[in-house]
């Protein structure tokens, strides 16, 4: 069981990153600019958050398995939408659709949390987000081979062809849970505002994740323009083999979920923070040399899926019966920090190149730093951070 909520949250997760490597691709293709084209990441971005906001928060109420294959269907709709979009605007809304729809991976983590005993949790949790990481990973190489042999429309074909299959898989599978709560919908959405003013530790989580994925952001919208650019003129498939750099982070996925059952998750937030800023230091000359590009890559996907891991430990803690709103609170700053970090990047590289998007990266990983001494030294009075 574990395996298959791994294997479908690669497929679902896919669906935010295959348009990255096609960006300059799409830019020639609709005669934007790159500031324009850029924008897909947002969206693609954007929409997870709202779907984050108004659907995940239904798996502490609906029955988890019926919406898990519902959504899998509207993704896969999503997904051929984008396929066929005729100018650069429609695409841009497809891409709102497909990252609404695509929440699905977000209902499945917390299952997995749900279903695995309290010893091994953290194990269990890393397992799964390893699965979505090779996703993340895959999708970028696959989507830039696919783009070459076949042109960017067939990325879209592709995964919507995936979609559909990880569907039905589901759809046989899992098993049916539902938790006994009765809530009207406009108080399950708010009951997540008083679940963010009640836990520290998810306040303080949330701050991390937004900070370290929009680093992610930072990189991933401009990376793809310095590729394509001179002196490099690398072709989409060639840009996508950079996911492949990031495997290291599958790695780090697995260990933060382990040290995080043995409770050390203090540490290991600022080492995988660390981690982040390192990785944008070593990448200001990188505009001109790609070694210092692919030991970056490396290091900043290892750090954000560690640091990532270890907020989730952290945050499914707490109680079980509103994990999926746990979620959407966490998931929604998470993604709304790789939005504003993509949205930067895409205004920014016009204007200061490389070394401005990672100046910005460097910014965004002090802040990191920062919110972990503010955790570490400054008392609550609740004690209710688990860190």
């Amino acid at each position: 069981m574990v395996f298959l909520m791994a294997f479908a949250c690669a497929v679902s997760v896919a669906n935010l990153y295959w348009v990255q490597p096609l960006l300059d691709t799409l830019a020639k293709e609709f005669d934007a600019s790159t500031t324009t084209a850029g924008l897909s990441v947002t969206f693609t971005q954007l929409g997870y958050v709202l779907g984050l906001i108004f659907i995940v928060p239904l798996g502490d109420i609906l029955e988890r398995k019926r919406l898990i294959v519902s959504i899998s269907i509207l993704t896969s709709l999503a997904l051929v939408v984008a396929a066929f979009s005729p100018t650069i605007h429609f695409f841009l809304a497809a891409s709102l659709l497909v990252g609404s729809a695509s929440v699905v991976v977000q209902i499945l983590v917390p299952f997995a949390a749900t279903l695995a005993g309290d010893h091994e949790r953290g194990k269990v949790v890393g397992q799964v987000m390893s699965g979505t990481l090779l996703g993340i990973l895959f999708a970028r190489t696959l989507s830039g081979f696919i783009s070459d042999l076949a042109g960017w429309r067939a990325v879209f074909g592709t995964a919507a062809v995936l979609m559909l299959g990880i569907t039905i898989l589901l759809d046989r599978t899992l098993p049916r849970y539902k938790h006994n709560l009765s809530l009207a919908y406009h108080r399950l959405l708010l009951s997540v505002l008083d679940l963010v003013k009640e836990e520290r530790s998810l306040r303080i989580r949330s701050i991390y994740g937004g900070l370290v994925f929009a680093n992610f952001g930072i990189f991933w919208t401009s990376m793809t323009f310095l590729l394509a650019g001179p002196p490099f003129h690398y072709s989409d498939a060639l840009i996508g083999l950079f996911g492949l750099i990031g495997a290291a982070g599958a790695l780090s996925a697995n260990i933060a979920g382990r040290l995080a059952d043995k409770g050390l998750t203090s540490i290991t937030t600022i080492v995988f923070v660390l981690l982040n800023l390192l990785a944008f230091l070593l990448m200001l000359p990188g505009s001109n040399a790609v070694f210092y590009i692919i030991i970056g890559d490396l290091l900043l996907d290892a750090g954000v899926q560690g640091t990532h891991i270890t907020n989730q430990s952290v945050i499914y803690r707490l109680s079980p019966d509103v994990r999926s709103r746990i979620t959407t609170a966490y998931m929604s700053v998470y993604f709304m920090g790789g939005t504003i970090g993509s949205a930067l990047s895409a205004a920014i590289y016009p204007l200061a190149g490389w070394r401005g998007v990672s100046f910005l990266g460097i910014g965004f990983s002090l802040l990191a730093v920062g919110i972990w001494f503010y955790e570490k030294y400054v008392p609550d009075g609740e004690n209710i951070s688990f860190s």
